[in-house]
């Protein structure tokens, strides 16, 4: 059988390219970090050359795509895309880049990173970073159902047939449902799952869908979750997989290569001059491929001549190949003086397609050749190189001053990535929200993390200070992978950093304005059509909403309109409970200005007997208005007239929240343990036993139930700061409350350095 040759690029996108489809021969659809969604069409086919037309443009990464087929309703198909925005927006592709979309799916609360559809075009699944995947149908675009269970982030969905789903989480499970939500079975996977493809009928194998993800291996199953083959080859994470039309595989991953597959072989291994190759999708109809990967750039490959690309255009992607650097860290630890020279190459074999093996060449670098089973010969994929940089400086970031501001390099020749952090953030949550933010692979975070204690040694949490961005006048650059990078120093270093007492008040204080008072506005004229005149709002309150909104994104607490607050209030506590999570997301970001959080607490404004009465703690509530509504008792306490309040009525608030400390929904949870580390600074100011040891209980009650990294680290920092007020509340944490046995089950189940160094203080503490 021919390999695939490369058939054409496709340059346009200015950032990785997150997914791809590959519906039709003439069409290409393609997701990115640039925060756009393109469509490829062909003006010709030889060459072969494609142009390509922005169809969506966002504010945020886009990361999931998925194709609806055409219908008599749509009879071109719809386009669905989601990302970061949280939102999936459902457009006709020749919709142009102003038009309205077809729909705007509402009902994620963190990252969207999977999507599917049904082969008849009926439902649209979905899964995200909040831990649910949901089920949304077409064409009747108010609601969708979530299909419980799922305790981590789902990174994989697939719409396997119209009864049938199956969905691939973080926490390690493979399950298979009805369209119904019954769940079928749970299947154990070895690794973090992240990929799925569903097989052709009387595949080979006997198998019916196929998985990937963190542990590098294919696996085959059947829909009764027995597994009937592991295709070995990758060397590190798997993030998609496609099938051909006849019955191959093709995977794509963190180790730069895409692999093809055949009767359970790697046949053929195609490198990419990348860090990752993040998605790969077939042609249902020629059977050709596309790729796109962390170079911003699409690529077409086929087996037919006719569509290869001219000689020179391969010669030059082999040659990028050839010269592309691949960071000594991705390869893991080597002893140049072991390895063998170039005479390897012609005197030994690879024993199966895609090996690679580490030559020490005559100049003393080290390369990395790739066995081609087709070719007969090693084939160089380029040069190992150390991770050293230079050139951090402090500037103002976003708009906003921090303490530091390091440079992450991510690939030579692209811009430094900016990565911001203050002295009253811990290290692992600014990690993790750089990551995130930058939708880098998940394996730099420990590394990042270090980087960054590394290079603030001596800073302490909730702390200021006036050194630079390098406090030892070096300036640092981090680049990932580069764990035992240490900026210089003093000679004499400083004590590691002490995290508790925590002193300031966290917010949660990031929002997405425009998207979310376009929600209201749609909820508003549905609240309208179905006749409820008594508390949707009119044309001129809307108006005034708006106005609101856009002062508090422009961060202008004094220039809110107050009207515009009660109208926000009103919206949160009087809609339908399925309309109220824009309203309650809005709220929460006016609670952090002093003026319009001084209105809202006013006794006269009965704000919070409002929210406390509305039901949005009641077992009915959608959880997301639950998670919510914490999040805006968490940020009435930034400010004084706030805090104040959360004081007074601490005995109405407490009773509400406590039935949520054993949820197993992520983002909840940590909306609660934050407003429980806002409590315990609260109560470093006031002489109240009774309520810090009776947060004490409760937090010892989320440290035993909690399973998040993050979850269980807010906890123990609310802990170490109420255990921080005296002795008395030590004696009575480890006498009374058996706080020593949570903190230990807490240690146990989240390895992290982080949590063993908070956990060294809060024992010191209890043993003091």
């Amino acid at each position: 059988m021919a390999d695939f040759k490369l058939s054409a690029t496709l340059r346009g996108h200015e950032d990785d390219v997150r997914s791809v489809a590959f519906p039709s021969s003439t069409c290409v659809v393609s997701a990115s970090r640039d925060f756009t969604v393109r469509v490829w069409a062909q003006p010709s086919s030889t060459p072969p050359l494609w142009d390509s037309t922005i169809k969506t443009h966002g504010r945020e990464f886009v990361n999931a795509l998925a194709i609806v087929p055409p219908s008599s309703e749509f009879p071109e198909g719809l386009i669905a895309s989601g990302g970061k925005d949280q939102i999936i927006d459902v457009r006709q592709p020749t919709k142009d880049l102003d038009s309205d979309a077809d729909a705007l799916l509402i009902g994620h609360a963190n990252n969207v990173c999977a999507l599917d559809v049904s082969r008849d075009g009926k439902y649209i699944v979905s899964g995200g970073w909040d831990m649910e995947a949901r089920l949304w149908q077409v064409g009747k675009w108010g609601d969708s159902m979530v299909l419980p269970g799922h305790t981590a982030s789902v990174w994989a969905v697939l719409a396997y047939d119209s009864n049938t789903i199956i969905t691939g989480c973080a926490d390690k499970q493979i399950r298979i449902f009805q369209t119904s939500g019954v769940q079928l079975r749970s299947i154990q996977a070895p690794d973090v799952v992240r990929a799925l493809c569903r097989l052709p009928p009387n595949h080979p194998s006997g198998a019916q869908f196929a998985s990937a993800g963190n542990d590098a291996v294919v696996r085959l199953w059947t829909l009764s979750g027995q597994q009937v083959a592991e295709l070995h080859g990758h060397e590190n994470f798997i993030y998609s997989l496609a099938v051909l039309p006849d019955g191959g595989l093709v995977s794509a991953g963190e180790d730069r290569t895409v692999r093809v597959w055949q009767k359970n072989q790697c046949i053929q291994t195609i490198t990419h001059p990348a860090i990752s190759v993040w998605t790969v999708a077939a042609c249902p109809d020629n059977g050709d491929i596309v790729t796109g990967a962390s170079d911003k750039l699409i690529r077409i490959f086929s087996r037919d001549p006719e569509r290869h690309a001219s000689a020179a255009e391969i010669a030059q992607l082999n040659d990028d190949v050839k010269s592309s650097s691949i960071p000594q860290q991705t390869v893991g630890d080597i002893n140049k003086e072991k390895l063998p020279g170039p005479e390897f190459l012609a005197q030994r074999s690879g024993t199966k397609e895609g090996q690679v093996q580490m030559i020490r060449e005559a100049n003393d670098n080290v390369s990395a050749y790739q066995w081609s089973t087709a070719a007969g010969e090693w084939l160089n994929v380029g040069t190992v190189v150390d991770s050293a940089g230079s050139g951090g400086r402090k500037v103002s970031h976003n708009g906003k001053e921090y303490d530091y501001v390091f440079d992450v390099d991510i690939e030579d020749g692209k811009p430094p990535l900016k990565l911001p952090y203050n002295l009253n953030q811990n290290h692992y949550e600014a990690a993790r929200k750089f990551i995130d933010d930058n939708e880098l692979p998940v394996s730099y975070l420990d590394q990042v993390a270090n980087f960054i204690i590394q290079n603030t040694q001596g800073a302490t949490l909730g702390q200021s200070s006036a050194q630079g961005a390098d406090p030892w006048g070096s300036e640092s650059r981090y680049r990932p992978g580069d764990a035992n990078q240490v900026a210089t120093q003093p000679s004499a270093a400083p004590a590691a950093p002490k995290i508790l007492p925590q002193k300031d008040y966290l917010p949660i204080a990031s929002g997405n304005h425009k998207v979310i008072f376009k929600k209201l506005q749609e909820f508003n004229q549905a609240i309208i059509d179905d006749g409820r005149k008594d508390v949707s709002m009119n044309p001129s309150d809307v108006e005034q909403l708006g106005a609101t909104i856009g002062a508090v994104e422009k961060g202008n607490g004094k220039g809110v309109d107050l009207m515009g607050v009660d109208l926000l209030v009103k919206a949160a506590t009087q809609w339908p409970a399925d309309k109220r999570l824009p309203a309650l997301d809005m709220l929460r970001l006016v609670l952090v200005f002093e003026e319009p959080t001084a209105h809202i607490v006013a006794p006269e404004q009965n704000f919070l007997s409002a929210l406390l009465e509305s039901g949005v703690f009641s077992e009915p509530s959608p959880p997301n208005n639950t998670m919510m509504a914490i999040r805006c008792l968490s940020n009435l306490l930034q400010t004084g007239k706030g805090r104040s309040l959360a004081s007074t009525a601490f005995d109405q608030i407490h009773p509400l929240v406590a039935p949520f400390l054993t949820s197993t929904n992520r983002n909840l949870i940590i909306a609660l343990t934050t407003l429980y580390i806002n409590y315990a600074v609260l109560l470093t100011s006031e002489n109240n036993a009774d309520r810090a040891l009776s947060l004490l209980d409760d937090l010892s009650r989320i440290l035993n139930s909690a399973t998040d990294s993050e979850a269980v680290y807010r906890a123990l920092v609310a802990t170490g700061t109420l255990l921080s007020l005296g002795p008395d509340f030590c004696e009575a944490g480890r006498d009374i409350l058996n706080i020593g046995d949570a903190v230990q089950n807490a240690e146990r189940k989240v390895k992290e350095p982080r949590i063993r160094n908070v956990v060294a203080e809060i024992r010191e503490k209890l043993q003091g």
